[in-house]
């Protein structure tokens, strides 16, 4: 028996050695993500943000309707700010009327209510009806598009810039899977009632049926949302979100060659990730994690926690390798604010760390009197 060949059988056994030890353990082995003819993607958490797969996903490229999230991000805003109201009815312009493309077929002169239009821009992707909400909001297109900029800017999108409400093709409007990712994870979090606007099926208006081109909403119950987008230049472009138990995740997929093939990439992607990992919350905003001595204060110890809820993704069946250290400032001084970063929270998989957090402050510490802060003098001399 050659030298080689025993090389390659002691590697398939240690291999299968390992397998069924993850096996036994209740790990379950992660292959690859699946390959998937998208220019770009990525899936991601929705609650700790970890990134299940991805290619491209920092690639500038046209993102087609999926622009329309923006839009109706600055428009849901406007309505919790009290500057909108869903029954307010809006003049619809000679401008919207003759949007090309996707159409809610809204007419000329005639006044629509808000709600009517976020449907139409929700469900059938109308530019007549995106064009008429942001006329109405901000007086003309442009000034609203600075706005859905501006948003961009504030949520970190540093690979997105808007030109037009709609998503026609335009050399300045550009944007990443990535981006898309964070913007339909902020639309998720801060409008839950209005997200479930994007899994209505089928919306009626002027007699006229209009339905979701978004195919997973029929063919896999726990998706519920989010956006579909064409043009002939982005290709078929498709963001969606589903949740099964406590897990949600989010996949985007741009450039696709079918309306199709971005329903099949979707729909491999989110497989994926739900079958080889799980999400678990480890620790709540406010819990007490660590006591810690506070020097010259006006008392002596001091709760460490952290400032939001920690959420961890990580291969599923490996919940009981997780492990959890704690870095703490050294002799932290008085006065100490609220809030204030005083150590990190490290969250390992086999040594490996995977998630980390600040460790902050839980409550304030004033500065101690003349004669307290004189004895922890002496004890830190002597310490």
């Amino acid at each position: 028996m050659s030298n080689v060949y025993k090389l390659a059988r002691l590697a398939f056994v240690l291999l299968i050695y390992t397998i069924q030890n993850s096996v036994l353990a209740g790990q379950i082995p992660v292959p690859a993500a699946p390959k998937v003819s998208a220019k770009s993607y990525i899936l991601q958490d929705y609650n700790s943000g970890t990134v299940l797969a991805e290619s491209g996903s920092v690639n500038r490229v046209e993102p087609a309707s999926i622009t329309k999230l923006m839009s109706a991000y600055v428009i849901f805003n406007e309505i919790k700010a009290g500057r909108l109201k869903l029954t307010d009815k809006v003049l619809i312009s000679k401008k919207a009327w003759r949007m090309p493309g996707s159409r809610t077929f809204v007419e000329v002169n005639s006044k629509v209510p808000v709600e009517v239009l976020l449907k139409g821009i929700i469900v059938q992707s109308g530019n007549d009806a995106t064009v008429a909400l942001a006329e109405h909001i901000a007086g003309s297109e442009d000034t609203f598009v600075s706005l859905m900029n501006q948003y961009a800017v504030k949520m970190g999108l540093t690979g997105t810039h808007f030109a037009n409400s709609t998503g026609l093709p335009h050399k300045n409007h550009y944007s990443t899977a990535k981006d898309i990712a964070t913007l339909a994870i902020n639309l998720i979090r801060e409008h839950p009632k209005f997200y479930a606007y994007y899994s209505i099926r089928k919306f009626i208006y002027n007699g006229i049926p209009q339905y979701n081109r978004n195919k997973l909403l029929w063919r896999d119950k726990t998706v519920d949302g989010i956006k579909t987008g064409h043009t002939g230049s982005a290709g078929y472009c498709l963001v969606s979100s589903a949740k099964r138990k406590n897990m949600r995740l989010i996949a985007v997929v741009l450039g696709d060659k079918s309306e199709e093939a971005r329903t099949n990439s979707s729909r491999a992607l989110l497989n994926y990730g739900f079958r080889f990992f799980e999400s678990r919350k480890l620790y709540s905003a406010g819990q007490a994690l660590k006591q810690v001595r506070v020097w010259k204060g006006e008392k002596e110890t001091l709760s460490l926690g952290l400032g939001s809820d920690m959420f961890i993704t990580f291969p599923r069946g490996s919940y009981k390798k997780l492990s959890a250290t704690i870095d703490i400032q050294p002799e932290i001084m008085a006065p100490v604010s609220k809030g204030k970063k005083l150590g990190t929270l490290n969250i390992s998989l086999d040594k490996t760390v995977i998630a980390e957090a600040s460790l902050v402050a839980l409550q304030p510490v004033n500065k101690g009197g003349v004669f307290s802060r004189s004895l922890d003098g002496i004890k830190l001399w002597f310490k």
